[in-house]
């Protein structure tokens, strides 16, 4: 025993190491990507110079900022899954499962790396349109999803010895059942497409984690066709995420979590406390104001999420109001505010579906507007009388809350002119957002240190990468999907439904696809697999491609947030240390006002389209 245990000490320091390492190569290549971007736009609009390598050099930064973010993630077990199943197993059953989860991520994130060093080697000598090499994109994805290998490795070993042999035996014993299948039956196998479907459903009920389960479903075709070499699997996820607009969403996120660090957050929800936190229902009107603010400022709902719910949950225990109610609304304003920019479901849903990002901002704010105003017209009349909600008065002196009141409508106003007078995309504005956080943190406000500022980067690499490393992986689903034909069955087939029934049946299709779909799947890979494959059919009904976007991305949050499989609930859970239980009868009342809303939105366009038509989108 005195052997084992200075082995597994060192291996930990290793990997504490490798995670050191991880977290400081993602941090510094998105400062990196910061700087080009921030750097060419200021080129561009000074002197008239613009940066032609900019683009590609940010893209490839940004390829290698997603992975060892996503690395790190892994480490700290931060990837989301569904965990509803596979915690109503028995407990022997569970760890076998686990063991499972834990080795396919072994294995895909292995094949990522090999293929992507691979893809850099085929690639050496070859350039981007700007004459840069093109390995330098793939090299460093090969090196972060070496990084996650290592990291997954670590997962499964550090199991008992007991769990890990089963988790071995019951992976192999699929793979040989299938393989002995195959030998002795041929033509009975299901086809490549069935075996795809099924294996993504078992694994992700089985609790692997998101982009793990959507890599899979596209390696189990590559593997049974055996047509595809793996350097496409890695090309496409490359491709996935290799655009300048999904930097917007790194940008951000930092946003979100640079406002968290620089006191921002707490003056903004201090004021509003102030404002309105005494009259009837007053802490809950904090609330979804507070989201409405944010979610206009940082783009990431789990960030907002963060921020809001960290000052007033808190707050809702000390004034004696059920936690499980005041997560309930929480995670209902994070719905609310998905259609608030600069959303990044908004971004993503743009880029796949190929719509004007600034079209859909602008396509999302009335619709937001009418459940914001549900939901505080709720929280008056069933909230507490005003006496009851003395408690959670804020503290802090008026004279430092109105600062963080300007700075905060600041950045709103940079977002929002920013679009409309052209100067910049909606990468570059939340680039200067970024910058704009960081200089109000450390100059203004003086609360913003280099190690806080640092942390806030390394926060924001590892969430993005969560979220791009989704978004590739569906990429690389998405690319097998169309040479299946998928896309264009199933618009054929919702087509001639609609034909028969007319377009509200479609619409009510679509937002049922869209909610069980959100609530299965995280936000973004429901919006990347099925916006592409509804918004033509859309267009070919006569219904509007921004209206129709922006009932797709409320119909995801609703599922994203709704029991028993919603994973942004249990994120809300998580940050107010609220069991899941105490949440589901509010949140059912809740995302039942926000469905009858959506409704109205559905069919009712002109909500969704007057304010682009009047801004000439």
């Amino acid at each position: 025993m005195s052997g084992v245990a200075p082995s597994q000490s060192a291996r930990h320091r290793i990997i504490a190491a490798l995670l050191a390492a991880s977290d400081a190569i993602a941090a510094i290549l998105l400062a990196a990507d910061l700087l080009v971007v921030v750097g060419s736009v200021l080129l561009r609009f000074l002197f008239n110079a613009p940066v032609e390598w900019a683009d590609d050099v940010a893209r490839g930064l940004m390829v290698g900022s997603s992975f060892f973010g996503a690395a790190s993630a892994l480490a700290r077990s931060e990837n989301a899954g569904v965990a509803f199943f596979i915690d109503r197993l028995p407990a022997g059953v569970r760890r076998v499962v686990d063991s499972v989860a834990a080795l396919l991520m072994t294995v895909i994130a292995g094949y990522v790396a090999y293929n992507a060093l691979k893809l850099g080697g085929l690639t050496t000598g070859q350039t981007t349109g700007a004459g840069l090499p093109l390995e330098l994109t793939f090299y460093p994805m090969g090196v972060g999803a070496l990084f996650m290998t290592i990291f997954a490795a670590e997962l499964f070993c550090t199991r008992p010895l007991g769990d890990m042999i089963a988790g071995a035996v019951a992976t192999a014993a699929i793979v040989a059942l299938y393989l002995a299948w195959d030998f002795v039956a041929p033509d009975s196998v299901p086809s490549s497409g069935t075996l795809m479907l099924a294996g993504f459903f078992l694994t992700l009920f089985g609790g692997l984690p998101i982009g793990f389960a959507l890599a899979l479903a596209a390696l189990t075709f590559i593997w049974v066709e055996g047509t595809l070499p793996g350097v496409i699997f890695a090309q496409q996820m490359a491709r996935g995420i290799d655009n300048f607009v999904l930097l917007a969403i790194p940008f951000f996120i930092l946003v979100g979590y640079l406002m968290e660090a620089n006191g921002m957050s707490v003056r903004l929800i201090a004021l509003l406390q102030r404002a309105v936190g005494h009259m009837r229902g007053g802490l809950n009107v904090v609330m979804v104001t507070s989201m409405v603010l944010f979610s206009g400022i940082s783009g990431s709902k789990m960030a907002d999420v963060a921020a809001v719910g960290s000052v007033l949950i808190p707050a809702a225990r000390r004034s004696k109001q059920n936690p499980g109610g005041a997560v309930a609304l929480l995670a209902a304003s994070a719905v609310m505010a998905e259609t608030i920019p600069p959303c990044i479901n908004l971004i993503i849903l743009g880029f796949v579906a190929n719509l004007s990002i600034g079209g859909l901002f602008v396509a999302g704010v009335l619709p937001a507007g009418l459940m914001a105003l549900a939901l505080i017209a709720v929280s008056i009349v069933f909230g507490k009388p005003r006496a009851s909600v003395a408690e959670v008065e804020a503290q802090t002196p008026m004279s430092g809350l109105w600062s963080g009141a300007i700075a905060s409508f600041g950045l709103i106003f940079m977002i929002f002119a920013g679009f409309k007078s052209g100067f910049a995309t909606a990468t570059e504005i939340s680039a200067f957002a970024a910058v704009y956080a960081i200089v109000i943190g450390s100059l203004v406000f003086r609360e913003l240190s280099l190690k806080n500022a640092g942390h806030s980067f390394v926060q924001a690499a590892t969430r993005s990468g969560l979220v791009l490393f989704i978004v590739a992986a569906a990429q690389s689903l998405a690319f097998v999907l169309t040479l299946q034909q998928v896309p264009h069955a199933v618009g054929e087939m919702m087509l001639s439904m609609s034909g028969a029934h007319g377009t509200w049946l479609f619409m009510l299709l679509s937002i049922a696809v869209l909610i069980v779909m959100g609530s299965v799947l995280e936000g973004a890979a429901a919006l990347i697999i099925f916006g592409p494959l509804l918004l033509p059919v859309a267009i070919k009904l006569g219904v509007n491609p921004l209206h129709f976007g922006v009932v797709l991305v409320i119909s995801m949050g609703i599922g994203l947030f709704a029991p028993p499989l919603g994973l942004g609930l249990y994120g809300a859970c998580l940050i107010g240390n609220v069991p899941i239980e105490q949440t589901v009868k509010p949140i059912l009342g809740y995302l039942g006002l926000l469905f009858l809303c959506l409704l109205v939105i559905a069919f009712v366009p002109a909500i969704s389209t007057a304010l682009p038509q009047a801004f000439g989108y």
